[in-house]
């Protein structure tokens, strides 16, 4: 059965998961007591908490977890990319009705983008039309 985990995308993460994963992409592989001192830096997350959601997030295919070292060592198995456009792609059905512009509009609505954003943003809209 675990085989087949790795064959399919792997399930929408909680806001709890989400924020493990942004401590394993932004610091690489990492052991409980790493990544718990690091959440909570920005949470209040138990030790025991952080332990059980790894345990969890292995089941489900989101971080695998090396047992070679006597700490374990866990690595996220799905990438910060992947994960967001799963989030936007369900945020944009959900919330938007599947209308990627009424999406940009709303974010960009929402909060002041930079100037270095919105050169992104255009550049972006550029590759894109000269694509189609």
């Amino acid at each position: 059965m675990h085989g087949q985990t790795s064959l399919r995308t792997p399930p929408k993460p909680t806001d709890a998961e989400l924020a493990i994963l942004r401590v394993l992409w932004r610091r690489g592989p990492a052991t409980v007591r790493a990544i718990h001192d690091e959440l909570g830096a920005l949470q209040d997350t138990g030790y025991t908490t952080a332990l059980k959601l790894l345990q969890i997030m292995t089941e489900k295919g989101l971080v695998r977890r090396d047992e070679s070292a006597r700490s374990h060592i866990y690595e996220a198995q799905v990438g910060e990319a992947e994960v967001q456009r799963q989030l936007v792609g369900h945020l944009l059905d959900r919330a938007f009705g599947g209308s990627a512009s009424q999406l940009v509009l709303q974010a960009l609505s929402s909060r002041r983008a930079t100037p270095d954003e919105l050169a992104e943003i255009r550049h972006l809209i550029e590759e894109m039309e000269a694509r189609a």
